[in-house]
């Protein structure tokens, strides 16, 4: 089964960090890669841009408006994912786990659905 991992950054947290922290996370995440794809279990991931750089796209009547900025403002952001395939639920929690950012943020666990229908 799918899952995606996601990733959720308080920026405020991640600005108290020291660089060797810093410097541990993103090594926590090569490791994390590595492991994945040795076992298989990577789908894809992806790092995503500071949400300054969002366009929110809403279209009305047939007319897109475009704005700048993220669609909730909040101080937490979606910061990336990794997309996983693995056996169960609590595989994809034990990898979840694993992603440096959940020691100072939260990481959602969420099983995609299957193209086919609401069965996931």
């Amino acid at each position: 089964m799918k899952y995606l991992l996601i990733i959720t950054m308080n920026p405020t947290v991640f600005e108290t960090l020291s660089e060797a922290d810093r410097e541990a996370v993103f090594a926590g995440h090569d490791a994390l890669i590595k492991e994945l794809n040795e076992t298989g279990e990577m789908v894809g991931f992806a790092a995503l841009a500071d949400p300054s750089a969002t366009k929110t796209v809403r279209v009305r009547d047939g007319v897109p408006a475009v704005t700048d900025g993220p669609y909730v403002e909040a101080k937490e952001f979606l910061a990336g994912y990794y997309m996983v395939d693995c056996e169960s639920t609590e595989r994809a929690v034990e990898l979840a786990a694993k992603i440096p950012d959940a020691t100072f943020n939260a990481i959602e666990v969420r099983p995609l659905m299957e193209p086919g229908g609401l069965e996931m």
